[in-house]
């Protein structure tokens, strides 16, 4: 039998049409070989045991303690501040790139998709935001095991759209989001660096906690073309027409430096900023996620 963790691989669950099986087999994928859940005291913390009474849920007697005392009592939870969170997910038509099997938008997807089965099956809320210029969808933040099948929905219709202006959304949504909680960017950043990080910083500013998650494809990393080639500007439609070798390193300086701008302004406001590239694990996004939800909590 194959192991689960294959299915952290986007190519592999790129052949997964169904949403929610795609979610569940990557956060599967991920728990597995792990010592201890990270699902652990997210959620509810027992407090005590009182008396089972009139209208208690049997599921909630604990038998062992029965076997003890040859009494029925209920094991009582104390509710935690369940964490909120915003999945911003960019949808312009630069995520529409691939250079190999997957493209930028897809693994967003997935990634959204894994993302929304490990909160909600810890009794956290979680809302979904489609954009490229314009809000094109907004789910506002649940709990409940249905939304994850309105989230799910809303992910598998979704489509690359137009032009990209990220800090117009991210004001808009700074404005409207009133309670501090946790946001997720996803998205490319093809886009002036200091608008996005003003857009950014609003969060900040409202105390939200904010994860930037930067999709890369490899190519748009290393550039690594053999031949002559047309270059089309997938939302300005700009053509140009040159010899790869020409402009290779100092292409790769440039988007060195803009990966370190978005690194070093992150860490100033205190962001967690993750590059990922397309043809790596959905685990190093869940692992993030993890370590920002404990520290949240």
């Amino acid at each position: 039998m194959s192991s689960p963790k294959k299915y952290l691989n986007p190519s592999v669950l790129s052949k997964i049409d169904n949403m929610s099986l795609r979610a569940k087999l990557v956060v599967e994928g991920y728990l597995v070989g792990k010592h201890k859940s990270p699902y652990h005291g997210f959620s509810v913390e027992f407090a005590e045991h009182r008396t089972y009474g009139q209208g208690d849920e049997i599921r909630h007697i604990d038998w062992k303690l029965y076997g003890k005392t040859d009494r029925h009592y209920v094991k009582r939870f104390e509710e935690e501040t369940n964490l909120r969170s915003y999945i911003l997910l960019d949808t312009s038509k630069s995520m529409s790139y691939k250079s190999k099997k997957i493209t930028k938008l897809e693994y967003g997807e997935s990634l959204s998709a894994a993302l929304t089965h490990l909160m909600i099956n810890q009794k956290d809320a979680v809302g979904l935001i489609l954009f490229d210029n314009l809000i094109r969808k907004y789910i506002p933040p649940k709990t409940s095991k249905s939304h994850k099948n309105i989230i799910y929905n809303s992910l598998s219709k979704c489509k690359a759209g137009e032009n990209t202006d990220i800090q117009l959304i991210l004001d808009s949504m700074a404005d409207r989001i009133k309670k501090s909680g946790l946001v997720i960017l996803i998205s490319d950043l093809l886009d002036d660096p200091k608008k996005v990080m003003k857009g950014l910083n609003h969060f900040r500013h409202n105390k939200q906690e904010v994860i930037v998650f930067h999709l890369i494809d490899n190519q748009e990393f290393n550039f690594e073309f053999n031949e002559r080639t047309n270059f089309t500007d997938m939302e300005t439609g700009e053509t140009i027409t040159t010899d790869p070798w020409h402009i290779q390193y100092s292409y790769q300086d440039k988007i060195k430096l803009f990966i370190n701008k978005y690194k070093k302004e992150c860490g100033n406001q205190k962001i967690d900023y993750v590059p990922i590239f397309t043809d790596q694990g959905f685990d190093i996004a869940l692992s993030e996620y993890i370590r920002k939800r404990h520290k949240s909590s």
